[in-house]
């Protein structure tokens, strides 16, 4: 993917895709300025690539019922590579992590985990997270409010950067 060079219009397909995933390729095209074809073709290209990797709602998983988040900083007693990969499968099968980051530093892993209750996440700490193989700590902090989550990134900052190569 790096060594694919995006141009104007794919980073502007990106882009809105980026802010509305559910437009029709028509308005699409219509606001990147090609016709329809050739953006479905660049759109399908892209996703083949992996620049876009899926759509997604954006649930709002208060308003569901998971009214506590949680960052657990964990770290394990190995970091051999078979040992960090199989930490990695393991978060793969917790329905509560949501996110997992292999970190550099004091910290082996980052996971964003999600739950109803306190309680219920008590329970996957205990019974799930500290007691699975290879953990050697586990560091929680609870969310108490957010004040920014922007999904993607930055696509102004992006086209600032190939204007200063450009």
């Amino acid at each position: 993917m790096a060594g694919h060079k995006l141009d104007e219009i794919d980073r502007k397909i990106l882009a809105e895709l980026q802010a509305d995933g559910r437009m029709t390729n028509v308005e699409l095209a219509s606001r990147v300025g090609i016709s329809a074809p050739p953006c479905l073709r660049r759109v399908r290209t892209l996703e083949e690539q992996g620049y876009i990797r899926g759509y997604h709602a954006d649930v709002n998983a208060r308003a569901l019922g998971f009214e506590v988040q949680v960052y657990a900083m964990v770290g394990l007693l190995s970091q051999a590579e078979v040992d960090l990969s199989a930490f990695e499968a393991r978060c793969l099968e917790w329905p509560l992590v949501r996110e997992c980051h292999m970190l550099n530093g004091e910290v082996d892993f980052l996971l964003k985990c999600v739950s109803p209750d306190l309680s219920t996440f008590q329970t996957f700490l205990t019974e799930e997270l500290t007691a699975a193989e290879n953990v050697a700590s586990v560091k929680t902090s609870l969310v108490i409010r957010g004040a920014k989550d922007e999904p993607g990134v930055p696509f102004s900052v992006l086209e600032e950067r190939v204007a200063a190569i450009g």
